[in-house]
């Protein structure tokens, strides 16, 4: 059984993942209105579509600096900030240059809060329920995508400056994490490993986070984690050799999680499903269609990861993502447009990819790398998640013109091949082990 406290503290930064959520996928209903607002030529419509996903590589490849300087609950404080001036900035912006730098800015909040909330969650949970509470995080970010397209549905043709509602929204669910954030407490690994006489600060967190558990015995399997991480009486950086098994496990697990295509269809999901002949209308509804499956069976999976295990659901999700992307490609080749074909085909991808990658990613990042270097190894899984989104976010409207849709979405097929062989071949189970157990596991393994 979860602590009351521990869930509290779990859903507060897990807001951090549904303004990440809403962030990433409020675009999508703005998009249009902005390029033509503005005049955009299709190098500027891109770069617009882009560069919170820009801001986002940046937050994610220096998120773990603030992380291990400053604190885990700091940096999530600074990241409420980021994005309430994100939703007040791109609202009221009153040029194009305006736009993109409050843009940039929110997509700084979403790359932090990438490498900073499933980092606290997961440094604050007892092992057995730690698979379910930081897959919260993954829930409130498909929570958040829900809501974006709803409130983008809703918010349409309402007027004239329809789209700077669609973004200004996101004020308010900014302004609650921010006052939310201060009454939750320090993660005590960080308190034990960079701080000096914090330890009993920590061990009252691991009691209350571990009923039951002897808390003074966790301390001390943090210390001697913390020692074994260090050569010749310094921390081992994190591309020690040592580390190399938990860093290529990330980067290819970030990596495949991009290039199965599920922000292409996020950013641009009106967009495919006006290519495939519904109307502009019907193209908005659907966008809400795919994000109410995502948070279905983001929730389904959250109940069922400690249970099964991480590696069973992406074995799971690895063959269904095959299946569907495969049908997809084949319904462009086949001009097979006169039905809801393509948004079904559509709508049953995202549920095997919020079932397997979309709950396990950050879950399994924030597990296998030791304490010592968590938050720096957490922040590399991140940038290479954030790097691929944002190659692919800025390439696919050149890429699906240039290839066709059959073509791309054979590419993303043949990806999801490649990762079910990572997976059956590589990637082990963390399920039901402490951080400090599956730090012995992958990097003395």
């Amino acid at each position: 059984m979860v602590s009351k406290k521990v869930f509290f503290w779990s859903i507060v930064v897990a807001l951090g993942g549904f303004l990440f959520g809403f962030d990433t996928a409020v675009i999508s209903g703005a998009e249009r209105a902005v390029q033509e607002l503005w005049q955009l030529n299709v190098f500027e419509h891109g770069l617009t579509v882009a560069i919170a996903l820009i801001g986002t590589v940046v937050g994610s490849l220096t998120g773990g600096i603030p992380s291990d300087k400053f604190g885990r609950k700091n940096t999530l404080f600074g990241i409420a900030v980021l994005y309430l001036l994100s939703a007040i900035g791109t609202a009221l912006a009153p040029d194009w240059i305006t736009f993109l730098i409050f843009r940039f800015l929110g997509g700084v909040g979403v790359g932090v809060s990438s490498v900073a909330a499933p980092l606290y969650i997961s440094e604050i949970s007892p092992a057995k329920s730690r698979g379910k509470l930081v897959a919260l995080f993954q829930f409130n970010i498909v929570f958040g995508i829900l809501i974006a397209y709803l409130s983008n549905y809703l918010f349409a043709g309402t007027g004239e400056h329809d789209w700077r509602w669609m973004l200004g929204v996101q004020a308010f669910p900014s302004l609650v994490f921010l006052v939310a954030i201060l009454f939750v407490p320090e993660s005590p690994r960080w308190l034990l490993l960079y701080c000096t006489g914090k330890e009993e600060e920590a061990k009252k967190t691991l009691e209350i986070a571990n009923p039951g558990a002897d808390a003074g015995e966790m301390v001390t399997d943090i210390l001697v984690s913390a020692h074994n991480a260090e050569t010749d009486g310094k921390r081992a950086s994190l591309f020690s050799k040592k580390y190399s098994l938990p860093i290529t496990l990330a980067v290819l697990f970030a990596f495949f999680n991009q290039v199965s295509g599920i922000n292409a269809i996020i950013y641009y999901a009106p967009r495919i499903f006006e290519m495939v002949g519904l109307g502009q209308d019907s193209a908005l509804l659907s966008s809400a269609g795919i994000g109410l499956v995502n948070f279905l069976f983001t929730l389904l999976a959250m109940n069922v990861i400690d249970r099964f295990g991480r590696r069973t659901l992406m074995l799971i999700g690895s063959i269904g993502l095959i299946l569907t992307l495969g049908l997809v490609a084949k319904a462009f080749y086949l001009q097979e447009f006169n039905s809801m074909t393509v948004p079904i085909y559509l709508f049953v991808y995202i549920a095997f990819f919020a079932f397997s990658q979309g709950a396990v990613i950050w879950v399994f990042i924030s597990e296998i790398f030791p304490n010592q270097v968590r938050a720096s190894g957490q922040a590399l899984g991140s940038f290479t998640h954030w790097i691929m989104a944002a190659a692919i976010a800025f390439s696919f409207p050149y890429i699906s013109e240039t290839l066709g849709g059959g073509n791309t979405f054979m590419i993303f097929t043949g990806m999801m091949v490649l990762q079910l062989l990572f997976v059956w071949r590589l990637m082990p189970e963390t399920k039901g082990s402490s951080l400090e157990n599956i730090e012995q596991k992958v990097v003395y393994h």
